[in-house]
């Protein structure tokens, strides 16, 4: 907003009233998250702000303002952008297919100068706002079984083939079931539910046997029995299960954590952080840091639910869905009650990609309840 916008009459107070309806509540939770995350990763790197806490506080400060400031544009602006940033997104996986840059077996970056992205990222609100521009102001019976929705369902598939061919199974598996949850929500029949099911259950078998590479079948296997290669596969789940049982109900005390302090516990900064957190604050500090995600679910599907535009609705419960499969999955793989997929928990474990995404998807949600008034339209008026 430039200096003559705001010399104009009633611009200040708009831009007050607009300041005025972000859920700082919400604001103050997310931010305990991140602090939270701060702490743990000074301990872990024995009471020192390097490498990661004082990255960590900064990355945060920067994405905080940047949310803000996308929590202001208004709401036709997201929606007039949906389907470019998918486009976009898309272009960039193919890209990395192409010329994307190789780390730890995987091809998943492009590479400008000192600049690194992962598209898949981009993906992640391309794909929400792709599908809830899609779905905005359709009737019912449109998400019903129709050729309506190989739409929604190529819009789901495509970018999510090629992250898993990158492979980077943990995104792809992210996705698709963020696209199925806004489906859902977009009114699918619960008898298409349950066929869609079964259907996923017939393909399983053979998308695992002969879909995935062999350490991702690895990967499964040792899920299932850990102690199978305890210093091979099996040694993630194994040390995390250590972390955990070792805490006890309050701890072994802040910085006194042995699996972390004494590196037996791998990714212990990013994917691990949270059985880091079980070992030194035990099952009160996890249940603490657990209520304080399921008040930020709660807060952003209440935006949502308050939310005058169809739009409005799906975006922002497609990127709840989004942080609560991050935190689901994150916990169910930490606990062993899943495979090894390297989804980190967000605002807790260290990494600036995947906490500027949930913090643009954030600012997404909060500029639905700022605007949850605004006439939505697709220039055949409006779709409210």
């Amino acid at each position: 907003m430039t200096v003559s916008a705001l010399t104009r009459p009633g611009e200040r107070d708009r831009l007050v009233n607009k300041f005025g309806e972000i859920d700082w509540i919400f604001c103050l939770t997310i931010t305990l998250i991140a602090c939270a995350g701060a702490v743990m990763l000074f301990s872990i790197a024995g009471s020192s702000w390097k490498p990661w806490a004082a990255a960590h506080l900064a990355r945060y400060a920067l994405f905080f303002a940047i949310m803000i400031v996308l929590s202001l544009i208004d709401l036709r602006v997201w929606f007039a952008l949906a389907y470019p940033i998918y486009g976009v997104g898309f272009m960039l996986l193919i890209a990395v297919m192409v010329v994307g840059h190789h780390a730890l077996g995987a091809q998943r970056w492009l590479q400008a100068g000192p600049i690194t992205i992962q598209p898949s990222e981009i993906m992640k609100i391309g794909l929400v706002l792709a599908l809830a521009r899609f779905y905005h102001g359709l009737s019912g019976k449109s998400a019903q079984l129709s050729w309506w929705l190989l739409v929604p369902a190529l819009l789901i598939v495509a970018p999510v083939a090629l992250v898993a061919k990158q492979p980077d199974l943990g995104t792809a598996i992210l996705m698709l079931l963020t696209g199925a949850i806004v489906v859902i929500l977009a009114g699918l029949s619960w008898r298409l539910i349950a066929v869609g099911l079964l259907g996923v259950a017939a393909l399983a078998p053979p998308v695992i046997m002969f879909g995935l590479h062999g350490y991702q079948k690895q990967r499964l296997t040792t899920f299932l029995d850990p102690q199978a290669d305890p210093s091979g596969a099996g040694y993630h789940n194994l040390q995390s299960a250590i972390a955990i049982g070792s805490g006890g109900l309050l701890g072994k005390g802040y910085g006194l954590g042995s699996q972390s302090q004494l590196n037996f516990l791998p990714e212990k900064q990013t994917d691990f952080i949270f059985a880091t957190l079980a070992e030194e604050f035990g099952f009160v500090g996890c249940a603490s840091i657990l209520v304080l995600y399921a008040a930020v679910i709660f807060m952003a599907l209440r935006t949502a639910y308050l939310s005058h535009s169809h739009f409005g609705r799906l975006a922002a419960a497609g990127v709840t869905a989004t942080f609560a499969l991050y935190v689901l999955i994150n916990g169910s793989m930490v606990m062993g009650l899943a495979p090894v997929v390297g989804v980190p928990m967000p605002l807790l474990s260290y990494g600036g990609t995947v906490m500027l995404t949930v913090m643009v998807g954030f600012g997404l949600v909060m500029a639905v309840r700022v605007h949850r008034y605004s006439e939505v339209t697709s220039g055949k008026g409006s779709l409210l």
